[in-house]
């Protein structure tokens, strides 16, 4: 790989909520009966009009705003021709010459590091409906037929599978603030496909590209990045001689998740395979400056903007606001705790650490297990009230994740093993133990080792199975090395 770059560009298409379909009055919902959400259009009856739909074109002006590209007056839809059993009118209504979104930007954090990828341009279109296969039979279901899609393109700045799932999760976060799509990758309302070529380290020209098709999760992205990158690589390798033209041939592929190796299904196509002409059944998209503006106004704070926010008010780590704003349903619940704890970074750690790693083999999130924001609130809030320790604090997180809608307050009030030990008479003696079986960490803390006073209290706080106020024995040991 170190002789080798990769240039990996992604097209991304996400569902729109939109309550109808693009050119219909037809539900756009998910899950229904098979050929129940349709109408004379989607299923392309001779004589049907399209008639587009406006809430489409307000989401699309949204999300051209929210990633700063320029939203264009003037866009108008075009025919791509093709034949398939699940394009009706064996043409998509798309937007070739004329996109609605030029250009545009997403930052995203890798690796600790901000970087911001180039948007080329994003257009609206309609979905294609599913095929069902069966044992043997395959049928169509046209529900999808005519949902209102956006397909953002990237310019080819992405260098790596990484890369290219920090840019798509960053987008998805941005399509869901601004509530444009559900973004449910498992139904297919974001799906994703990369074009992907590899070049010697410092060569200026782009080589042949291949497309990959129709993924829709991360983890199966990387993965078939990280495939085509091998197999790409290992050809040029295998023909070092031959004109690169000749080695990889362009094509469209599919990711086998048995073999984990990418497969080619077709030849890639040209634009001129399409036949690409003027929509005719269509008027042009036309929007005011004024129009442009008002949309503006309804943006929700975006995550980047959210990000900032963080940092500069709430004191917390670039890399730990880029794991809360990431994914919208986390930040938000961590907006709804912050309103009743202030303290953020502890508050982000059980949000993003602590209890993650709690659910995860369960396949769980904190809201998707039912434990309220409140409640982790209130465990933070007890610790800092020391009210518990935190030793005690991670036993209760356990009960809460066993019994998730119960109050971290209700679950110490019923525990005496979760009550905090701050007497001082019943500490003291444990102080006067520990120092006397470690006279060495005294002699160490007086030469200036100030390692040795942590020893010294973590001993005292092993000795009451971390039930003890730190704070008490902090000053109980103080007092006594004073005194010697």
């Amino acid at each position: 790989m170190s002789d080798w770059e990769v240039v990996i560009g992604l097209e991304v298409h996400t569902q729109l909520n939109t309550k109808t379909k693009l050119f219909s009055a037809a539900p756009n919902h998910f899950g229904d009966e098979p050929n129940t959400n349709i109408s004379i259009t989607d299923t392309g009856q001779p004589g049907s009009l399209p008639v587009l739909n406006k809430s489409a074109v307000f989401k699309a002006v949204q999300l051209g705003l929210a990633i700063e590209a320029e939203v264009a007056e003037f866009s108008k839809f075009d025919r791509k021709s093709y034949f398939y059993p699940d394009s009706p009118r064996n043409f998509q209504i798309t937007q070739l010459e004329h996109p609605i979104i030029k250009g545009g930007k997403i930052t995203a954090e890798i690796d600790g590091q901000l970087k911001t990828f180039e948007i080329d341009r994003a257009h609206l279109e309609d979905d294609a409906g599913m095929l069902k296969h069966f044992s043997s039979f395959a049928g169509v279901d046209y529900n999808r037929a005519g949902v209102p899609l956006i397909e953002i393109v990237s310019t080819p700045c992405i260098s790596s599978p990484k890369e290219a799932t920090a840019y798509v999760k960053a987008l998805k976060a941005i399509l869901e603030y601004i509530n444009v799509s559900d973004c449910d990758m498992e139904k297919g309302s974001l799906r994703m496909d990369a074009n992907i070529s590899v070049r010697k380290v410092g060569e200026k020209r782009l080589r042949n590209k291949t497309e990959i098709k129709n993924m829709n999760s991360f983890y199966f992205l990387e993965l078939a990045l990280e495939s085509e990158i091998e197999r790409q690589i290992a050809l040029y390798e295998k023909h070092p001689d031959e004109d690169p033209d000749n080695v990889i041939i362009p094509g469209t592929y599919r990711y086998d998740t048995e073999t984990k190796k990418t497969v080619m299904m077709r030849m890639k196509e040209r634009a001129e395979d399409y036949r690409y002409f003027p929509e005719p059944d269509l008027i042009p998209i036309v929007l005011t400056k004024e129009y442009i503006e008002s949309v503006r106004e309804t943006l929700p704070e975006l995550p980047q903007q959210r990000l900032q926010r963080y940092v500069s008010e709430l004191g917390l780590s670039e890399y730990a606001a880029s794991v809360l704003i990431v994914d919208k349903m986390t930040s938000d619940y961590f907006e709804e705790a912050l309103t009743i704890c202030s303290n953020a970074k502890s508050l982000c750690n059980w949000i993003t650490v602590e209890f993650p790693g709690r659910l995860k083999e369960a396949g769980h999130t904190l809201y998707s297990i039912g434990i309220p924001a409140k409640h982790v609130a209130n465990l933070v809030a007890m610790i800092d009230d020391k009210k518990i320790t935190g030793r005690i604090a991670k036993e209760v997180a356990d009960d809460m994740v066993k019994n998730p809608g119960t109050d971290p307050i209700e679950i110490v009030k019923n525990n005496s093993n979760y009550q905090p030990l701050s007497s001082t008479s019943e500490i003291e003696p444990l102080v006067e133990k520990v120092l006397s079986d470690n006279p060495q960490s005294i002699e160490d803390y007086k030469m200036g080792k100030k390692k040795a006073f942590a020893f010294l209290v973590g001993q005292v706080m092993k000795q009451t199975k971390g039930k003890a106020s730190p704070e008490v024995v902090n000053e109980l040991i103080h007092k006594r090395l004073d005194s010697k």
